[in-house]
C-alpha cells in the first residue's frame, strides 16, 4: 500500500539531513502536485537538493489527484498542499498519511486515516537503530527548520526513545 506525504515531514527531514528515514521505513513515498509546488525543488533552497535527489532516483513519486471536489471541500479548512494529500491518501487507499499539521491530522483521522508526522518518523528510526539520537534530530529541527516542539512533548519523546534527556 503506498504512503502519502504532505510538505511538512519531506521538508523538515531534508532540513536536518535526514530525507532517507522515509525511504528506509516507507520505501516509496507518494505527494501531490500541491506538495511538489510548496516544496520548490526546482530552486536552490535549504533541503531542495535531498528532495530533488529524492525524485530523481523514483522513490519520492508525484500522483494526480482525482477528486478535485474533495479537494475543494477540504480547502475550507486546510490549505492545498494538505487537501491534495489527504483527498490522494483517501483515493489509493494509503497505508500512512505523513502530515504534521494539527488541522490536517484532525480532518484525515476523520477519515480512518492512519497519520504520523516527522516525530513519529524520527522516533520510530530511533527505536530501530537507524538513528543515533533522537534529541540531537529534534534540536536540529528547531534549530535549522524552525519546528515547534512543546517542552513537554519533547521530553516525553526522548524518554520514550529510551535516550536520557540532556
Amino acid at each position: 500500500m503506498p504512503v502519502v506525504s504532505n510538505t511538512s515531514p519531506i521538508l523538515n527531514l531534508a532540513l536536518i539531513d535526514k530525507l532517507a528515514l522515509l525511504r528506509a521505513r516507507f520505501g516509496e513515498i507518494w505527494v501531490p502536485p500541491a506538495v511538489v509546488e510548496e516544496l520548490r525543488i526546482e530552486q536552490d533552497l535549504p533541503g531542495s537538493k535531498a528532495v530533488l535527489g529524492a525524485r530523481e532516483a523514483g522513490w519520492l513519486q508525484v500522483k494526480e489527484v482525482k477528486e478535485q471536489a474533495l479537494v475543494q471541500v477540504l480547502r475550507r479548512d486546510l490549505d492545498q498542499g494538505e487537501a491534495e494529500a489527504i483527498a490522494l491518501a483517501l483515493q489509493v487507499k494509503a497505508e500512512w498519511m505523513l502530515l504534521d499539521e494539527r488541522d490536517g491530522r484532525r480532518v484525515a483521522k476523520q477519515f480512518g486515516l492512519r497519520v504520523t508526522g516527522v516525530l513519529g518518523i524520527l522516533l520510530q528510526a530511533r527505536r530501530e537503530g537507524r538513528l543515533s539520537s533522537l534529541q540531537e534530530a529534534m534540536e536540529q529541527l528547531r534549530e535549522k527548520a524552525g519546528f515547534h516542539i512543546r517542552g513537554d512533548l519533547f521530553a516525553d519523546l526522548v524518554r520514550k526513545s529510551g535516550e536520557r534527556n540532556t
